[in-house]
């Protein structure tokens, strides 16, 4: 089902209306280029590429038949390129947001997802983390090993749960913008929302239109965050405590990436 008329002003005709790149049989060298432009585009949100910045090794895999589009994606979004942009500088719910909309095309539906992947980013790290979006039966089933990911969350689609039409929105600021180049690019869109479990407005900036949603007015709660610590350094794990942090939406996402920076394991994120 297309985007409805009033959303079509937000500016996501380019996507709704463009067909998936993908690499059939027989390809020819052209057609590879054209995909290696959409997955930089994609997994880097549209950010600016300098020459110097391509992954020239991973480009030739993928000439030489070597290598899959899917797997192009995996090298990309493990390069330092890509942690350089959207990991180190970023508070880690926003690396995970940005994470859905790069490699699974839609953005995180509730706050389970989020504490899903600070859990395997925390106990397995890194690459494990972007693995588990690339090895899912999502990714697979909706762009298999050879459609490059694309934005999902623009129409009804099999699977979709409908609060991600508007989530996307908060992750989306137009076609020719960069997920880098919005103020306070590293910081998360969707924590409020995600925590109450609430839709989120449908609205984008450059054309001055918002579609419903839930307003800022209430945004002086409290929130609950339960949390695990283990044992720091080579010290036995004994066993692990837990403790509580109450803080207000304004210091929810400062105080959630200072606990992920101390070791701390989230178990989960209510409305106190």
């Amino acid at each position: 089902m297309a985007i409805t008329t009033a959303a079509s002003r937000l500016g996501v005709s380019a996507f709704a209306d463009a067909k998936p790149v993908e690499l059939l049989p027989n390809w020819n060298q052209e057609e590879a280029k054209i995909a290696i432009r959409a997955i930089y585009r994609q997994v880097l949100g549209n950010d600016h590429l300098m020459s110097s910045e391509r992954l020239t090794s991973a480009e030739s895999l993928l000439y030489n038949r070597s290598i899959t589009v899917q797997e192009f994606v995996r090298m990309l979004a493990k390069s330092e390129l890509y942690k350089s942009k959207f990991f180190y500088n970023t508070y880690h719910p926003r690396m995970i947001e940005l994470n859905f909309k790069h490699l699974l095309g839609r953005a995180p539906y509730d706050e389970a997802e989020i504490i899903e992947h600070l859990d395997i980013y925390q106990n397995q790290g890194f690459e494990a983390d972007i693995d588990s979006y690339l090895d899912s039966i999502e990714y697979n089933e909706n762009f298999g090993e050879n459609v490059v990911p694309y934005y999902r969350g623009f129409s009804t689609q099999r699977g979709q749960k409908t609060v991600g039409f508007p989530r996307m929105f908060q992750l989306y600021r137009g076609y020719a913008n960069s997920d880098r180049a919005q103020s306070n690019s590293g910081a998360p869109r969707l924590t409020y929302d995600l925590a109450r479990n609430t839709a989120s407005p449908v609205s984008n900036a450059e054309v001055g239109l918002t579609l419903g949603g839930t307003t800022t007015s209430d945004r002086g709660d409290m929130y609950r965050i339960r949390v695990t610590q283990g044992a720091k350094g080579r010290s036995p794990q004994l066993r692990r405590s837990v403790k509580e942090y109450v803080v207000p939406y304004e210091r929810l996402s400062l105080t959630m990436q200072k606990l992920n920076q101390s070791g701390c394991q989230i178990l989960s994120l209510t409305h106190a």
